[in-house]
This record gives structure tokens, sequence and C-alpha cells, in this order.
């Protein structure tokens, strides 16, 4: 069986999928990447029947004529697929034009295209927060007039919360419309703030149909993570995911995947719970979450979430596991400017916390901060009971201090 893997870097995610899916039994894997072969691990590379490079994995022509050409000399190709948001579309379009069975293009562009996936999703009876496609000045200051102050911003092709800002008042709407111009070849989509608890729901389908998922809680929210550059921040997956609590965003969320034309394999929903107990959906990507959250699917599941993935992809098929902890992820960062000087805290936590850590990547002294939400460490803990680890994340962000100078 001859598979193809799309990725822009052999970043540590993606050089664990590409393991994992190597792992597969009776499966030859090429790779299509902006990177050259030389860039991946040796026992990877070596395994690999084809590797073809390409300057934009999300440029259509491109990445058919590197499909084509792999699989000219390597036989069918069952399936082609990856994980990079941006490539979502692409991957549809040359899976389509080949004839390899896969997410279809309609739905894809759904996933991919945010304007476009509330609209869809409205009309479905989804809940979701009001939304306009702003093309101009004119059509920003209709909406504020709308929904009022704040909104919140973002282009129409963004990947969680990146590029995303909070607009509070006439000012800042200005400065946002000189900064951006938006047109109708450049958009924005433009959004009603939503307050209250923002979560995210992961969920397996096959042929359509849900067939396992997973719940998390982001403390504080991720756009005020990004509005906050020094706030340390932290992701709890509750072990009791199937509480009646969740019945309304595991309907909605089922709701939400058909509406959209979800086929096989992993998604990631974004969602609000309202100050008023509600639910609003804020988007949904047709992949697996970033931020370590496979990793801590993987530990609260006693299983390997990347491994598991692949073997859907490829094979269509995926074995419910049995929740058997809560996990939380903190994740680091650091404050004031410059690279990381001292971690403080450090100690504290690892005398207290020790116990309940099953994954760690600290800041190290000179590191140059990443600019990413992610921050420069993060700490991942488990335990058979919720409460134990939600009280653990609030006593490390709390604690560790990670001094810039």
């Amino acid at each position: 069986m001859f598979v193809i893997f799309v990725a822009p870097l052999f970043s540590p995610a993606a050089t664990q999928m590409i393991a994992a899916t190597l792992n597969i039994p009776h499966v030859e894997l090429a790779v299509v990447s902006q990177q050259s072969l030389d860039q991946l691990a040796p026992s990877l590379a070596q395994r690999l029947v084809g590797h073809w490079r390409i300057d934009d994995i999300t440029d259509v022509t491109q990445l058919e004529a590197a499909v084509r050409a792999l699989g000219s000399r390597h036989g069918a190709i069952a399936r082609c697929f990856g994980a990079y948001e941006q490539a979502q579309l692409p991957l549809a379009l040359v899976r389509e034009r080949l004839g390899i069975a896969g997410l279809p293009s309609h739905a894809a562009h759904q996933f991919r295209d945010k304007a476009r996936m509330k609209d869809v999703l409205r009309a479905a009876g989804v809940p979701v927060a009001r939304h306009a496609l702003i093309t101009s000045a004119l059509d920003a200051r209709h909406f504020v007039a709308q929904v009022g102050y704040p909104i919140v911003v973002k282009p129409p092709a963004g990947a969680g919360a990146r590029s995303t800002e909070r607009v509070r008042d006439d000012a800042e709407l200005e400065s946002m419309l000189a900064r951006f111009a938006p047109s109708a070849a450049d958009p924005m989509l433009g959004e009603e703030f939503l307050q209250g608890t923002e979560h995210s729901l992961e969920t397996v389908s096959i042929g359509g149909r849900a067939v396992w998922h997973s719940l998390t809680r982001y403390t504080p929210t991720p756009l005020e993570v990004l509005e906050n550059p020094w706030i340390q921040w932290t992701v709890l997956l509750p072990r009791e995911v199937d509480d009646a609590q969740y019945d309304d965003i595991r309907a909605v969320g089922d709701e939400a995947l058909t509406a959209l034309g979800m086929t096989t394999g992993v998604s990631h929903c974004e969602w609000f719970r309202r100050t008023d107990g509600t639910l609003a959906i804020s988007e949904i990507a047709a992949r697996p979450p970033g931020a370590n959250m496979t990793t801590m699917m993987s530990r609260a599941n006693d299983m390997d979430f990347v491994g598991a993935w692949v073997r859907l992809m490829v094979h269509g098929t995926f074995t419910p596991p049995e929740r058997r902890y809560a996990v939380g992820a903190a994740y680091l960062r650091g404050q004031g400017e410059g690279r990381v000087a001292h971690i403080h805290g450090l100690e504290t936590i690892q005398h207290e916390l020790g116990h309940l850590i099953c994954d760690v990547r600290l800041p190290y002294q000179g590191q140059t901060p990443t600019g990413s939400y992610e921050g420069e460490g993060f700490i991942i803990l488990r335990h058979p009971e919720t409460a134990v680890v939600e009280q653990a994340l609030v006593r490390i962000v709390s604690t560790i201090r990670v001094q810039l100078a």
C-alpha cells in the first residue's frame, strides 16, 4: 500500500507523524515537503520509498506535480494526507484530480474558509458567533453598528487564534483598517466578541459518523494569551468527557461536522460556553489539534494518539480507547525582554508536583523567546482526578516565572 504524507517542514510534530506512518505494517511511504530530505532524521529518511521537495505545499500546481511524479515512480496512491492546516484544501483538490480517497474539496473549503464555515453552520441551526466578511471600511463600521464593541477580526483562512485581534472602540477600529486595508481581494472576518470560557472538542469520525471525542478547557482564552505575551496559560483535559454537562456540545459538534461534510479523520473544534450557559462554535479544523493536545490525549488514554490518527487516515479504522486520567498542560512564557536568564520556582514545583509530571520541555538559559503563544516550554501533568490536575496547573503558572534579560 503506497501512501504520501505532506508537510511543509520536518517539525517535531511532522517527524512524529512520519515515524508513526512508517510503523504501519505493509505501508510504503513517500513524503512531499519544502525541506530537503537531509533535514529529516536519517533513521526515518532511509525508510522512505520516495521524497519530493517543492517550494510551497499550499500551491496546488506544485503539489499535484509532486504527487503525480511520486505516483509514476511508486505505483497507485492509496492515500495522500497531512496535518498542516493551510494544506487541507490543496490536498483535497489534488486527491480529487488524481482519484485518491479522502475529504472532498467542497468540505475542505468549508472547513478552511471561516466566513463560509459560519454561514454553513448558521444555516444548519448550529449556534455560532455573529459574523461578517469585511471587504471595506464601510463593512467594518456597519458590522460594529450591528453587534457593538468589542469585535474580533481575523483572516478568513486563519488557523487557531493566530493573526486575531480584539477591537474595542472606534480608535482601534480605524487603526486596524489603516493597517490591514481590507478589500474584496484581501478581506477580514469580523466576529462578535464572545464572553465566557473557551474550550475545544476533538472528534474522530469514520464515514461521516462521530465515533469518539475528547474535550479541553483553555485558561485564559487564546486571544487573551496573544494579547498578553507574558501570560502563562493552561489547557485542562478532564477525565469526565462523557458527563451530562457536555451533552450539548457533543450534540452540536456532531451537527456541525455533518453540516460541513466531515468524512473520515480527526477534527478540532473551538467553542465557547457563554456566561449565560449557552454555547457557540468559534471555528472547526479538519485536522488534529496543536499545542501538545495530541500528547495530552495520548496520556489521558494510555495510547499513542498520533499513531491512531495515521492508522485512521491510512486504513480508516479507530479503536475507541478508555479514558483513564485527567491531563493538563501549563505553558511557560518569558516575562521581560531579551533571552531566558532564569527560571524561578522550578525546584518548588518539582518537589510538590513531580509525581504528577509526565511530559516536560523546560526553557533554558540563553534561549530566544519563540514569539509563539505556546511559549518557551511546557509541563504536562496527569492524575485520575480532574480536580487534582486543575489545582496543580494553577500552582505551576502562579509559581514558575521565566525571566528574560
